[in-house]
């Protein structure tokens, strides 16, 4: 994420995120070796987009009080990150500890948790209605999911063109339980996984059940 930026833009970022209690114009300008002109006008973008926000006054030079600026949780998240070894470390814990089908309890557990505390979204809904709004509340997770009709026109199925967690899914298949558990949790009716990325799919397909169809939940 941060090579799509310019680059003195990167260098106030990193110089942002080496100091966490932030930094004033003139300080950054004499980091960056450019005017100050230069950095307010790189600041009022990246503040503008949510990458950095305005701090506290503090006295630099001379006695003369100067705004501080930080990197906002947005900014820091251009940094890299290993959530995806550290998920893979726990699975694989997990996975040693209570073998494949407890860890894909433990995944089931984890979806009917974060289920619950989406069951507002979809109380009251029924049939179509309720597929969209499990759908948009899978595009509010990143899966970019959209309402399909199943290959016979009968039965709704919901297709997702990202996977969230494509490297452990790899890794450990059992994740794939997490998303048929989310999905069962919120629409009351058994879910088909007719259709993997992981396993070569161009989607994940989400189909309910045909004999659930006329199920109102």
């Amino acid at each position: 994420m941060l090579d799509t930026f310019g680059e003195r833009q990167q260098v106030l970022l990193r110089a942002l995120h080496a100091k966490k209690t932030g930094l004033t114009i003139d300080e950054l300008a004499s980091q960056l070796s450019i005017t100050r002109t230069a950095v307010k006008q790189h600041l009022t973008a990246l503040e503008q987009n949510g990458y950095v926000s305005r701090g506290s006054l503090r006295f630099v030079t001379r006695g003369r009080p100067g705004r501080s600026f930080q990197l906002t949780d947005r900014g820091v998240d251009l940094f890299p990150k290993q959530y995806s070894w550290f998920s893979s470390l726990l699975l694989g814990l997990l996975k040693a500890e209570e073998g494949g089908d407890g860890l894909a309890a433990r995944l089931r557990d984890l979806a009917r948790t974060i289920a619950s505390q989406m069951k507002a979204q979809v109380n009251g809904l029924t049939g179509e209605a309720r597929t969209e709004a499990i759908t948009r509340i899978m595009n509010d997770l990143s899966y970019e999911a959209v309402v399909t009709p199943d290959a016979d026109g009968i039965m709704p199925a919901i297709e997702a063109h990202n996977c969230v967690y494509h490297h452990l899914a790899r890794e450990y298949p059992e994740v794939c339980q997490f998303d048929l558990e989310l999905l069962e949790t919120l629409s009351g009716v058994s879910v088909d996984h007719q259709e993997c990325i992981v396993r070569g799919g161009n989607v994940c397909r989400f189909a309910f059940r045909k004999s659930q169809v006329g199920v109102k939940v």
